[in-house]
C-alpha cells in the first residue's frame, strides 16, 4: 500500500508541477496572440478581457503524469488499458472545448458540443467503462452516455467565478480517490490524483490578480469530462446496494447548480443552453459575499458531500439511504432559499 501511496502522491505532484509551469506560459501565449475573453455580454462575471486557455495547461498535467507512469509503472492487469481511454476521451474533448475556446465571444452551437461528448462518452463504454448497476445493458449505456456528456457540462456551467470550478474539481477528484480506496479499480486513484493536482497547480493562477487566466472551455469541459469518468470506475461499496449513488453526492456542488439554473431558466421561458446570472454562487455573492468566500463555501459544502458519500458507502442500506435522504432535503431547502434571491 505504501507502493501505491507514493504513485498516487507522484500522480498528484507530476499533474500539479506540469500544470502550475505551463499555465503562465499559456497564458503569455495567448495574450501575444490577443485571445483573450472579453466581457462583451451582460451574462459576463468578469470587467477586463483575460486570457484563457488556461485548459491547455489542465490536460497537459493530466496527460502528462499518465505518461510517467506508463513507462515507469508496472501497472495491475486493465490498469493501463482503462486510463488509455480516459487520456483519449479527454483529448476529444479538450479539442472540442478549444474549438469552442478558438470560436469565442460566439463559441460553437451546442449541437455539436453534445455530439462530440457522446462520441467521447461511447469510447468510454468501447473501453468497458459504464454503469453495470442497471439492466438491461443498453439502457444502461445509453444512461452511461447521458450522464458523462451531463458532468461534462455541468463543470463548464460552473465555471463563472475565479477559482470555483479548479476548486469543485480537485475536490471531487480527492473524494473518487478516498472512496475508491476499498476497491480493486485501482486506475480511478491513479487518475483521480492526476485530476486533483492538474486543478490545483492551475488554481493559484486563476486566483491571482495580477496574473490571472482562465481555463476556458478546453479546461472546464475536460475536468468534467474525466470528473465522470472516475465515477464510472468504483465499485462504491461492499455493505450496501445504494453504495453505487455515491457520485451524485461527489459531484453534487456542479451537478446542483446545472438542475438549478435549468430549472430557472425553464420557468422563466428560457433556453437552459443559453447563459444567464442565474447560478448558486453569483446569489451568494448577491447575499454580501466576497468571491472568494464564495468559492470557499462551495469546496467546504463539497468536501462535506464527499465525506457523506464515503459514509454512505461504509454502513448498511438503512443508513445510507438516511445519509441520501438528509442531504437531499438540506439540498432542497438551500435551493428554495437561493431561488429567492432577486437577480437582474
Amino acid at each position: 500500500m505504501t507502493t501505491e501511496a507514493g504513485l498516487y502522491a507522484a500522480c498528484f505532484a507530476v499533474a500539479g508541477a506540469i500544470s502550475l509551469i505551463l499555465t503562465p506560459l499559456v497564458r503569455g501565449v495567448s495574450l501575444r496572440m490577443g485571445l483573450l475573453d472579453a466581457p462583451t455580454s451582460s451574462v459576463k462575471t468578469h470587467t477586463t478581457p483575460t486570457p484563457i486557455f488556461g485548459g491547455v495547461a489542465i490536460w497537459a498535467g493530466f496527460v502528462g503524469a499518465m505518461l510517467l507512469l506508463r513507462f515507469t509503472t508496472n501497472f495491475p492487469t486493465g490498469t493501463l488499458y482503462n486510463l488509455r481511454s480516459l487520456v483519449l476521451g479527454a483529448t476529444l474533448v479538450f479539442f472540442l472545448g478549444l474549438a469552442d475556446d478558438l470560436r469565442r465571444p460566439q463559441g460553437l452551437d451546442y449541437k455539436p458540443k453534445l455530439l462530440v461528448q457522446f462520441l467521447a462518452a461511447s469510447l468510454l463504454v468501447a473501453f468497458g467503462l459504464r454503469i453495470h448497476f442497471i439492466h438491461p445493458t443498453w439502457v444502461a449505456i445509453a444512461v452511461t452516455v447521458i450522464w458523462v456528456a451531463g458532468v461534462t457540462n455541468s463543470m463548464n456551467i460552473i465555471d463563472i467565478m475565479d477559482g470555483l470550478a479548479a476548486s469543485q474539481a480537485a475536490v471531487a477528484a480527492i473524494g473518487f480517490l478516498l472512496v475508491s480506496l476499498p476497491n480493486q479499480e485501482s486506475y480511478v486513484r491513479y487518475a483521480a490524483a492526476a485530476v486533483a493536482g492538474a486543478a490545483m497547480g492551475f488554481l493559484p493562477w486563476n486566483m491571482s490578480k495580477r496574473h490571472k487566466v482562465f481555463m476556458g472551455d478546453c479546461g472546464s469541459l475536460t475536468l468534467g469530462f474525466l470528473l465522470a469518468s472516475l465515477s464510472l470506475g468504483a465499485h462504491y461499496s461492499s455493505f450496501n446496494d445504494v453504495g453505487v449513488f455515491a457520485p451524485l453526492l461527489i459531484l453534487f456542488v456542479p451537478v446542483f447548480d446545472t438542475l438549478f439554473v435549468s430549472i430557472l431558466r425553464l420557468n422563466q421561458g428560457k433556453s437552459p443552453f443559453l447563459g444567464s446570472k442565474d447560478h448558486f454562487a453569483l446569489r451568494l455573492e448577491k447575499l454580501g459575499y466576497s468571491r472568494p468566500q464564495v468559492v470557499m463555501i462551495a469546496a467546504v459544502s463539497a468536501a462535506a458531500l464527499g465525506y457523506c458519500a464515503y459514509l454512505a458507502t461504509e454502513y448498511p442500506t438503512k443508513q445510507a439511504l438516511a445519509i441520501y435522504a438528509l442531504v437531499a432535503a438540506a439540498l432542497l431547502w438551500v435551493g428554495r432559499r437561493l431561488a429567492l434571491v432577486t437577480m437582474k
